[in-house]
């Protein structure tokens, strides 16, 4: 009898056990897919980069240090072509068929401060709506990165 009770016991260990190291997989694959999200997906998708990027437009066309510069701009196709250029470099499903930063930007002697100013209209933009701190610099990161096709064209 004894040894039927121990056997019972450690079957009931090793279930245990085996359900705990079935949890901590489950665990570990949920967080490895959190992980592997793109940037677009942990964004929550076009809809929500489009209303960042219709904030920035609100914030850019108030501030005087760059408002000139989209003056005759119409702010659906700024707003269409700058969400789908986010929506690609977040690795979203989106295509640009706006024409390059360095084409786009050719001529109109963009400085160090007008290229600040619009990336502190864009932080602006991306609090408004509670971004989180690890998104936020991920947009500000791929954002920079096109500095030397804006700044001095």
């Amino acid at each position: 009898m004894r040894k039927i009770i121990t056997s019972a016991v450690t079957a009931m260990v090793l279930l245990s056990v085996h359900a705990s190291a079935n949890e901590a997989d489950k665990k570990v694959e949920a967080k490895t897919e959190v992980a592997q999200k793109s940037l677009y997906d942990r964004l929550g998708g076009r809809a929500n980069i489009e209303a960042v990027v219709f904030k920035l437009w609100e914030f850019v066309s108030q501030d005087k240090r760059i408002n000139s510069y989209f003056g005759a701009t119409d702010p659906k196709a700024f707003g269409g072509l700058l969400t789908d250029f986010l929506c690609v470099g977040a690795g979203g499903p989106c295509k640009y068929t706006g024409r390059s930063m360095k084409e786009t930007h050719h001529g109109m002697q963009i400085t160090d401060a007008h290229f600040n100013a619009l990336a502190e209209n864009t932080v602006k933009a991306l609090d408004f709506y509670k971004v989180p701190e690890k998104e936020k610099n991920e947009v500000m990161g791929l954002l920079g990165s096109l500095k030397g096709d804006v700044v001095g064209q």
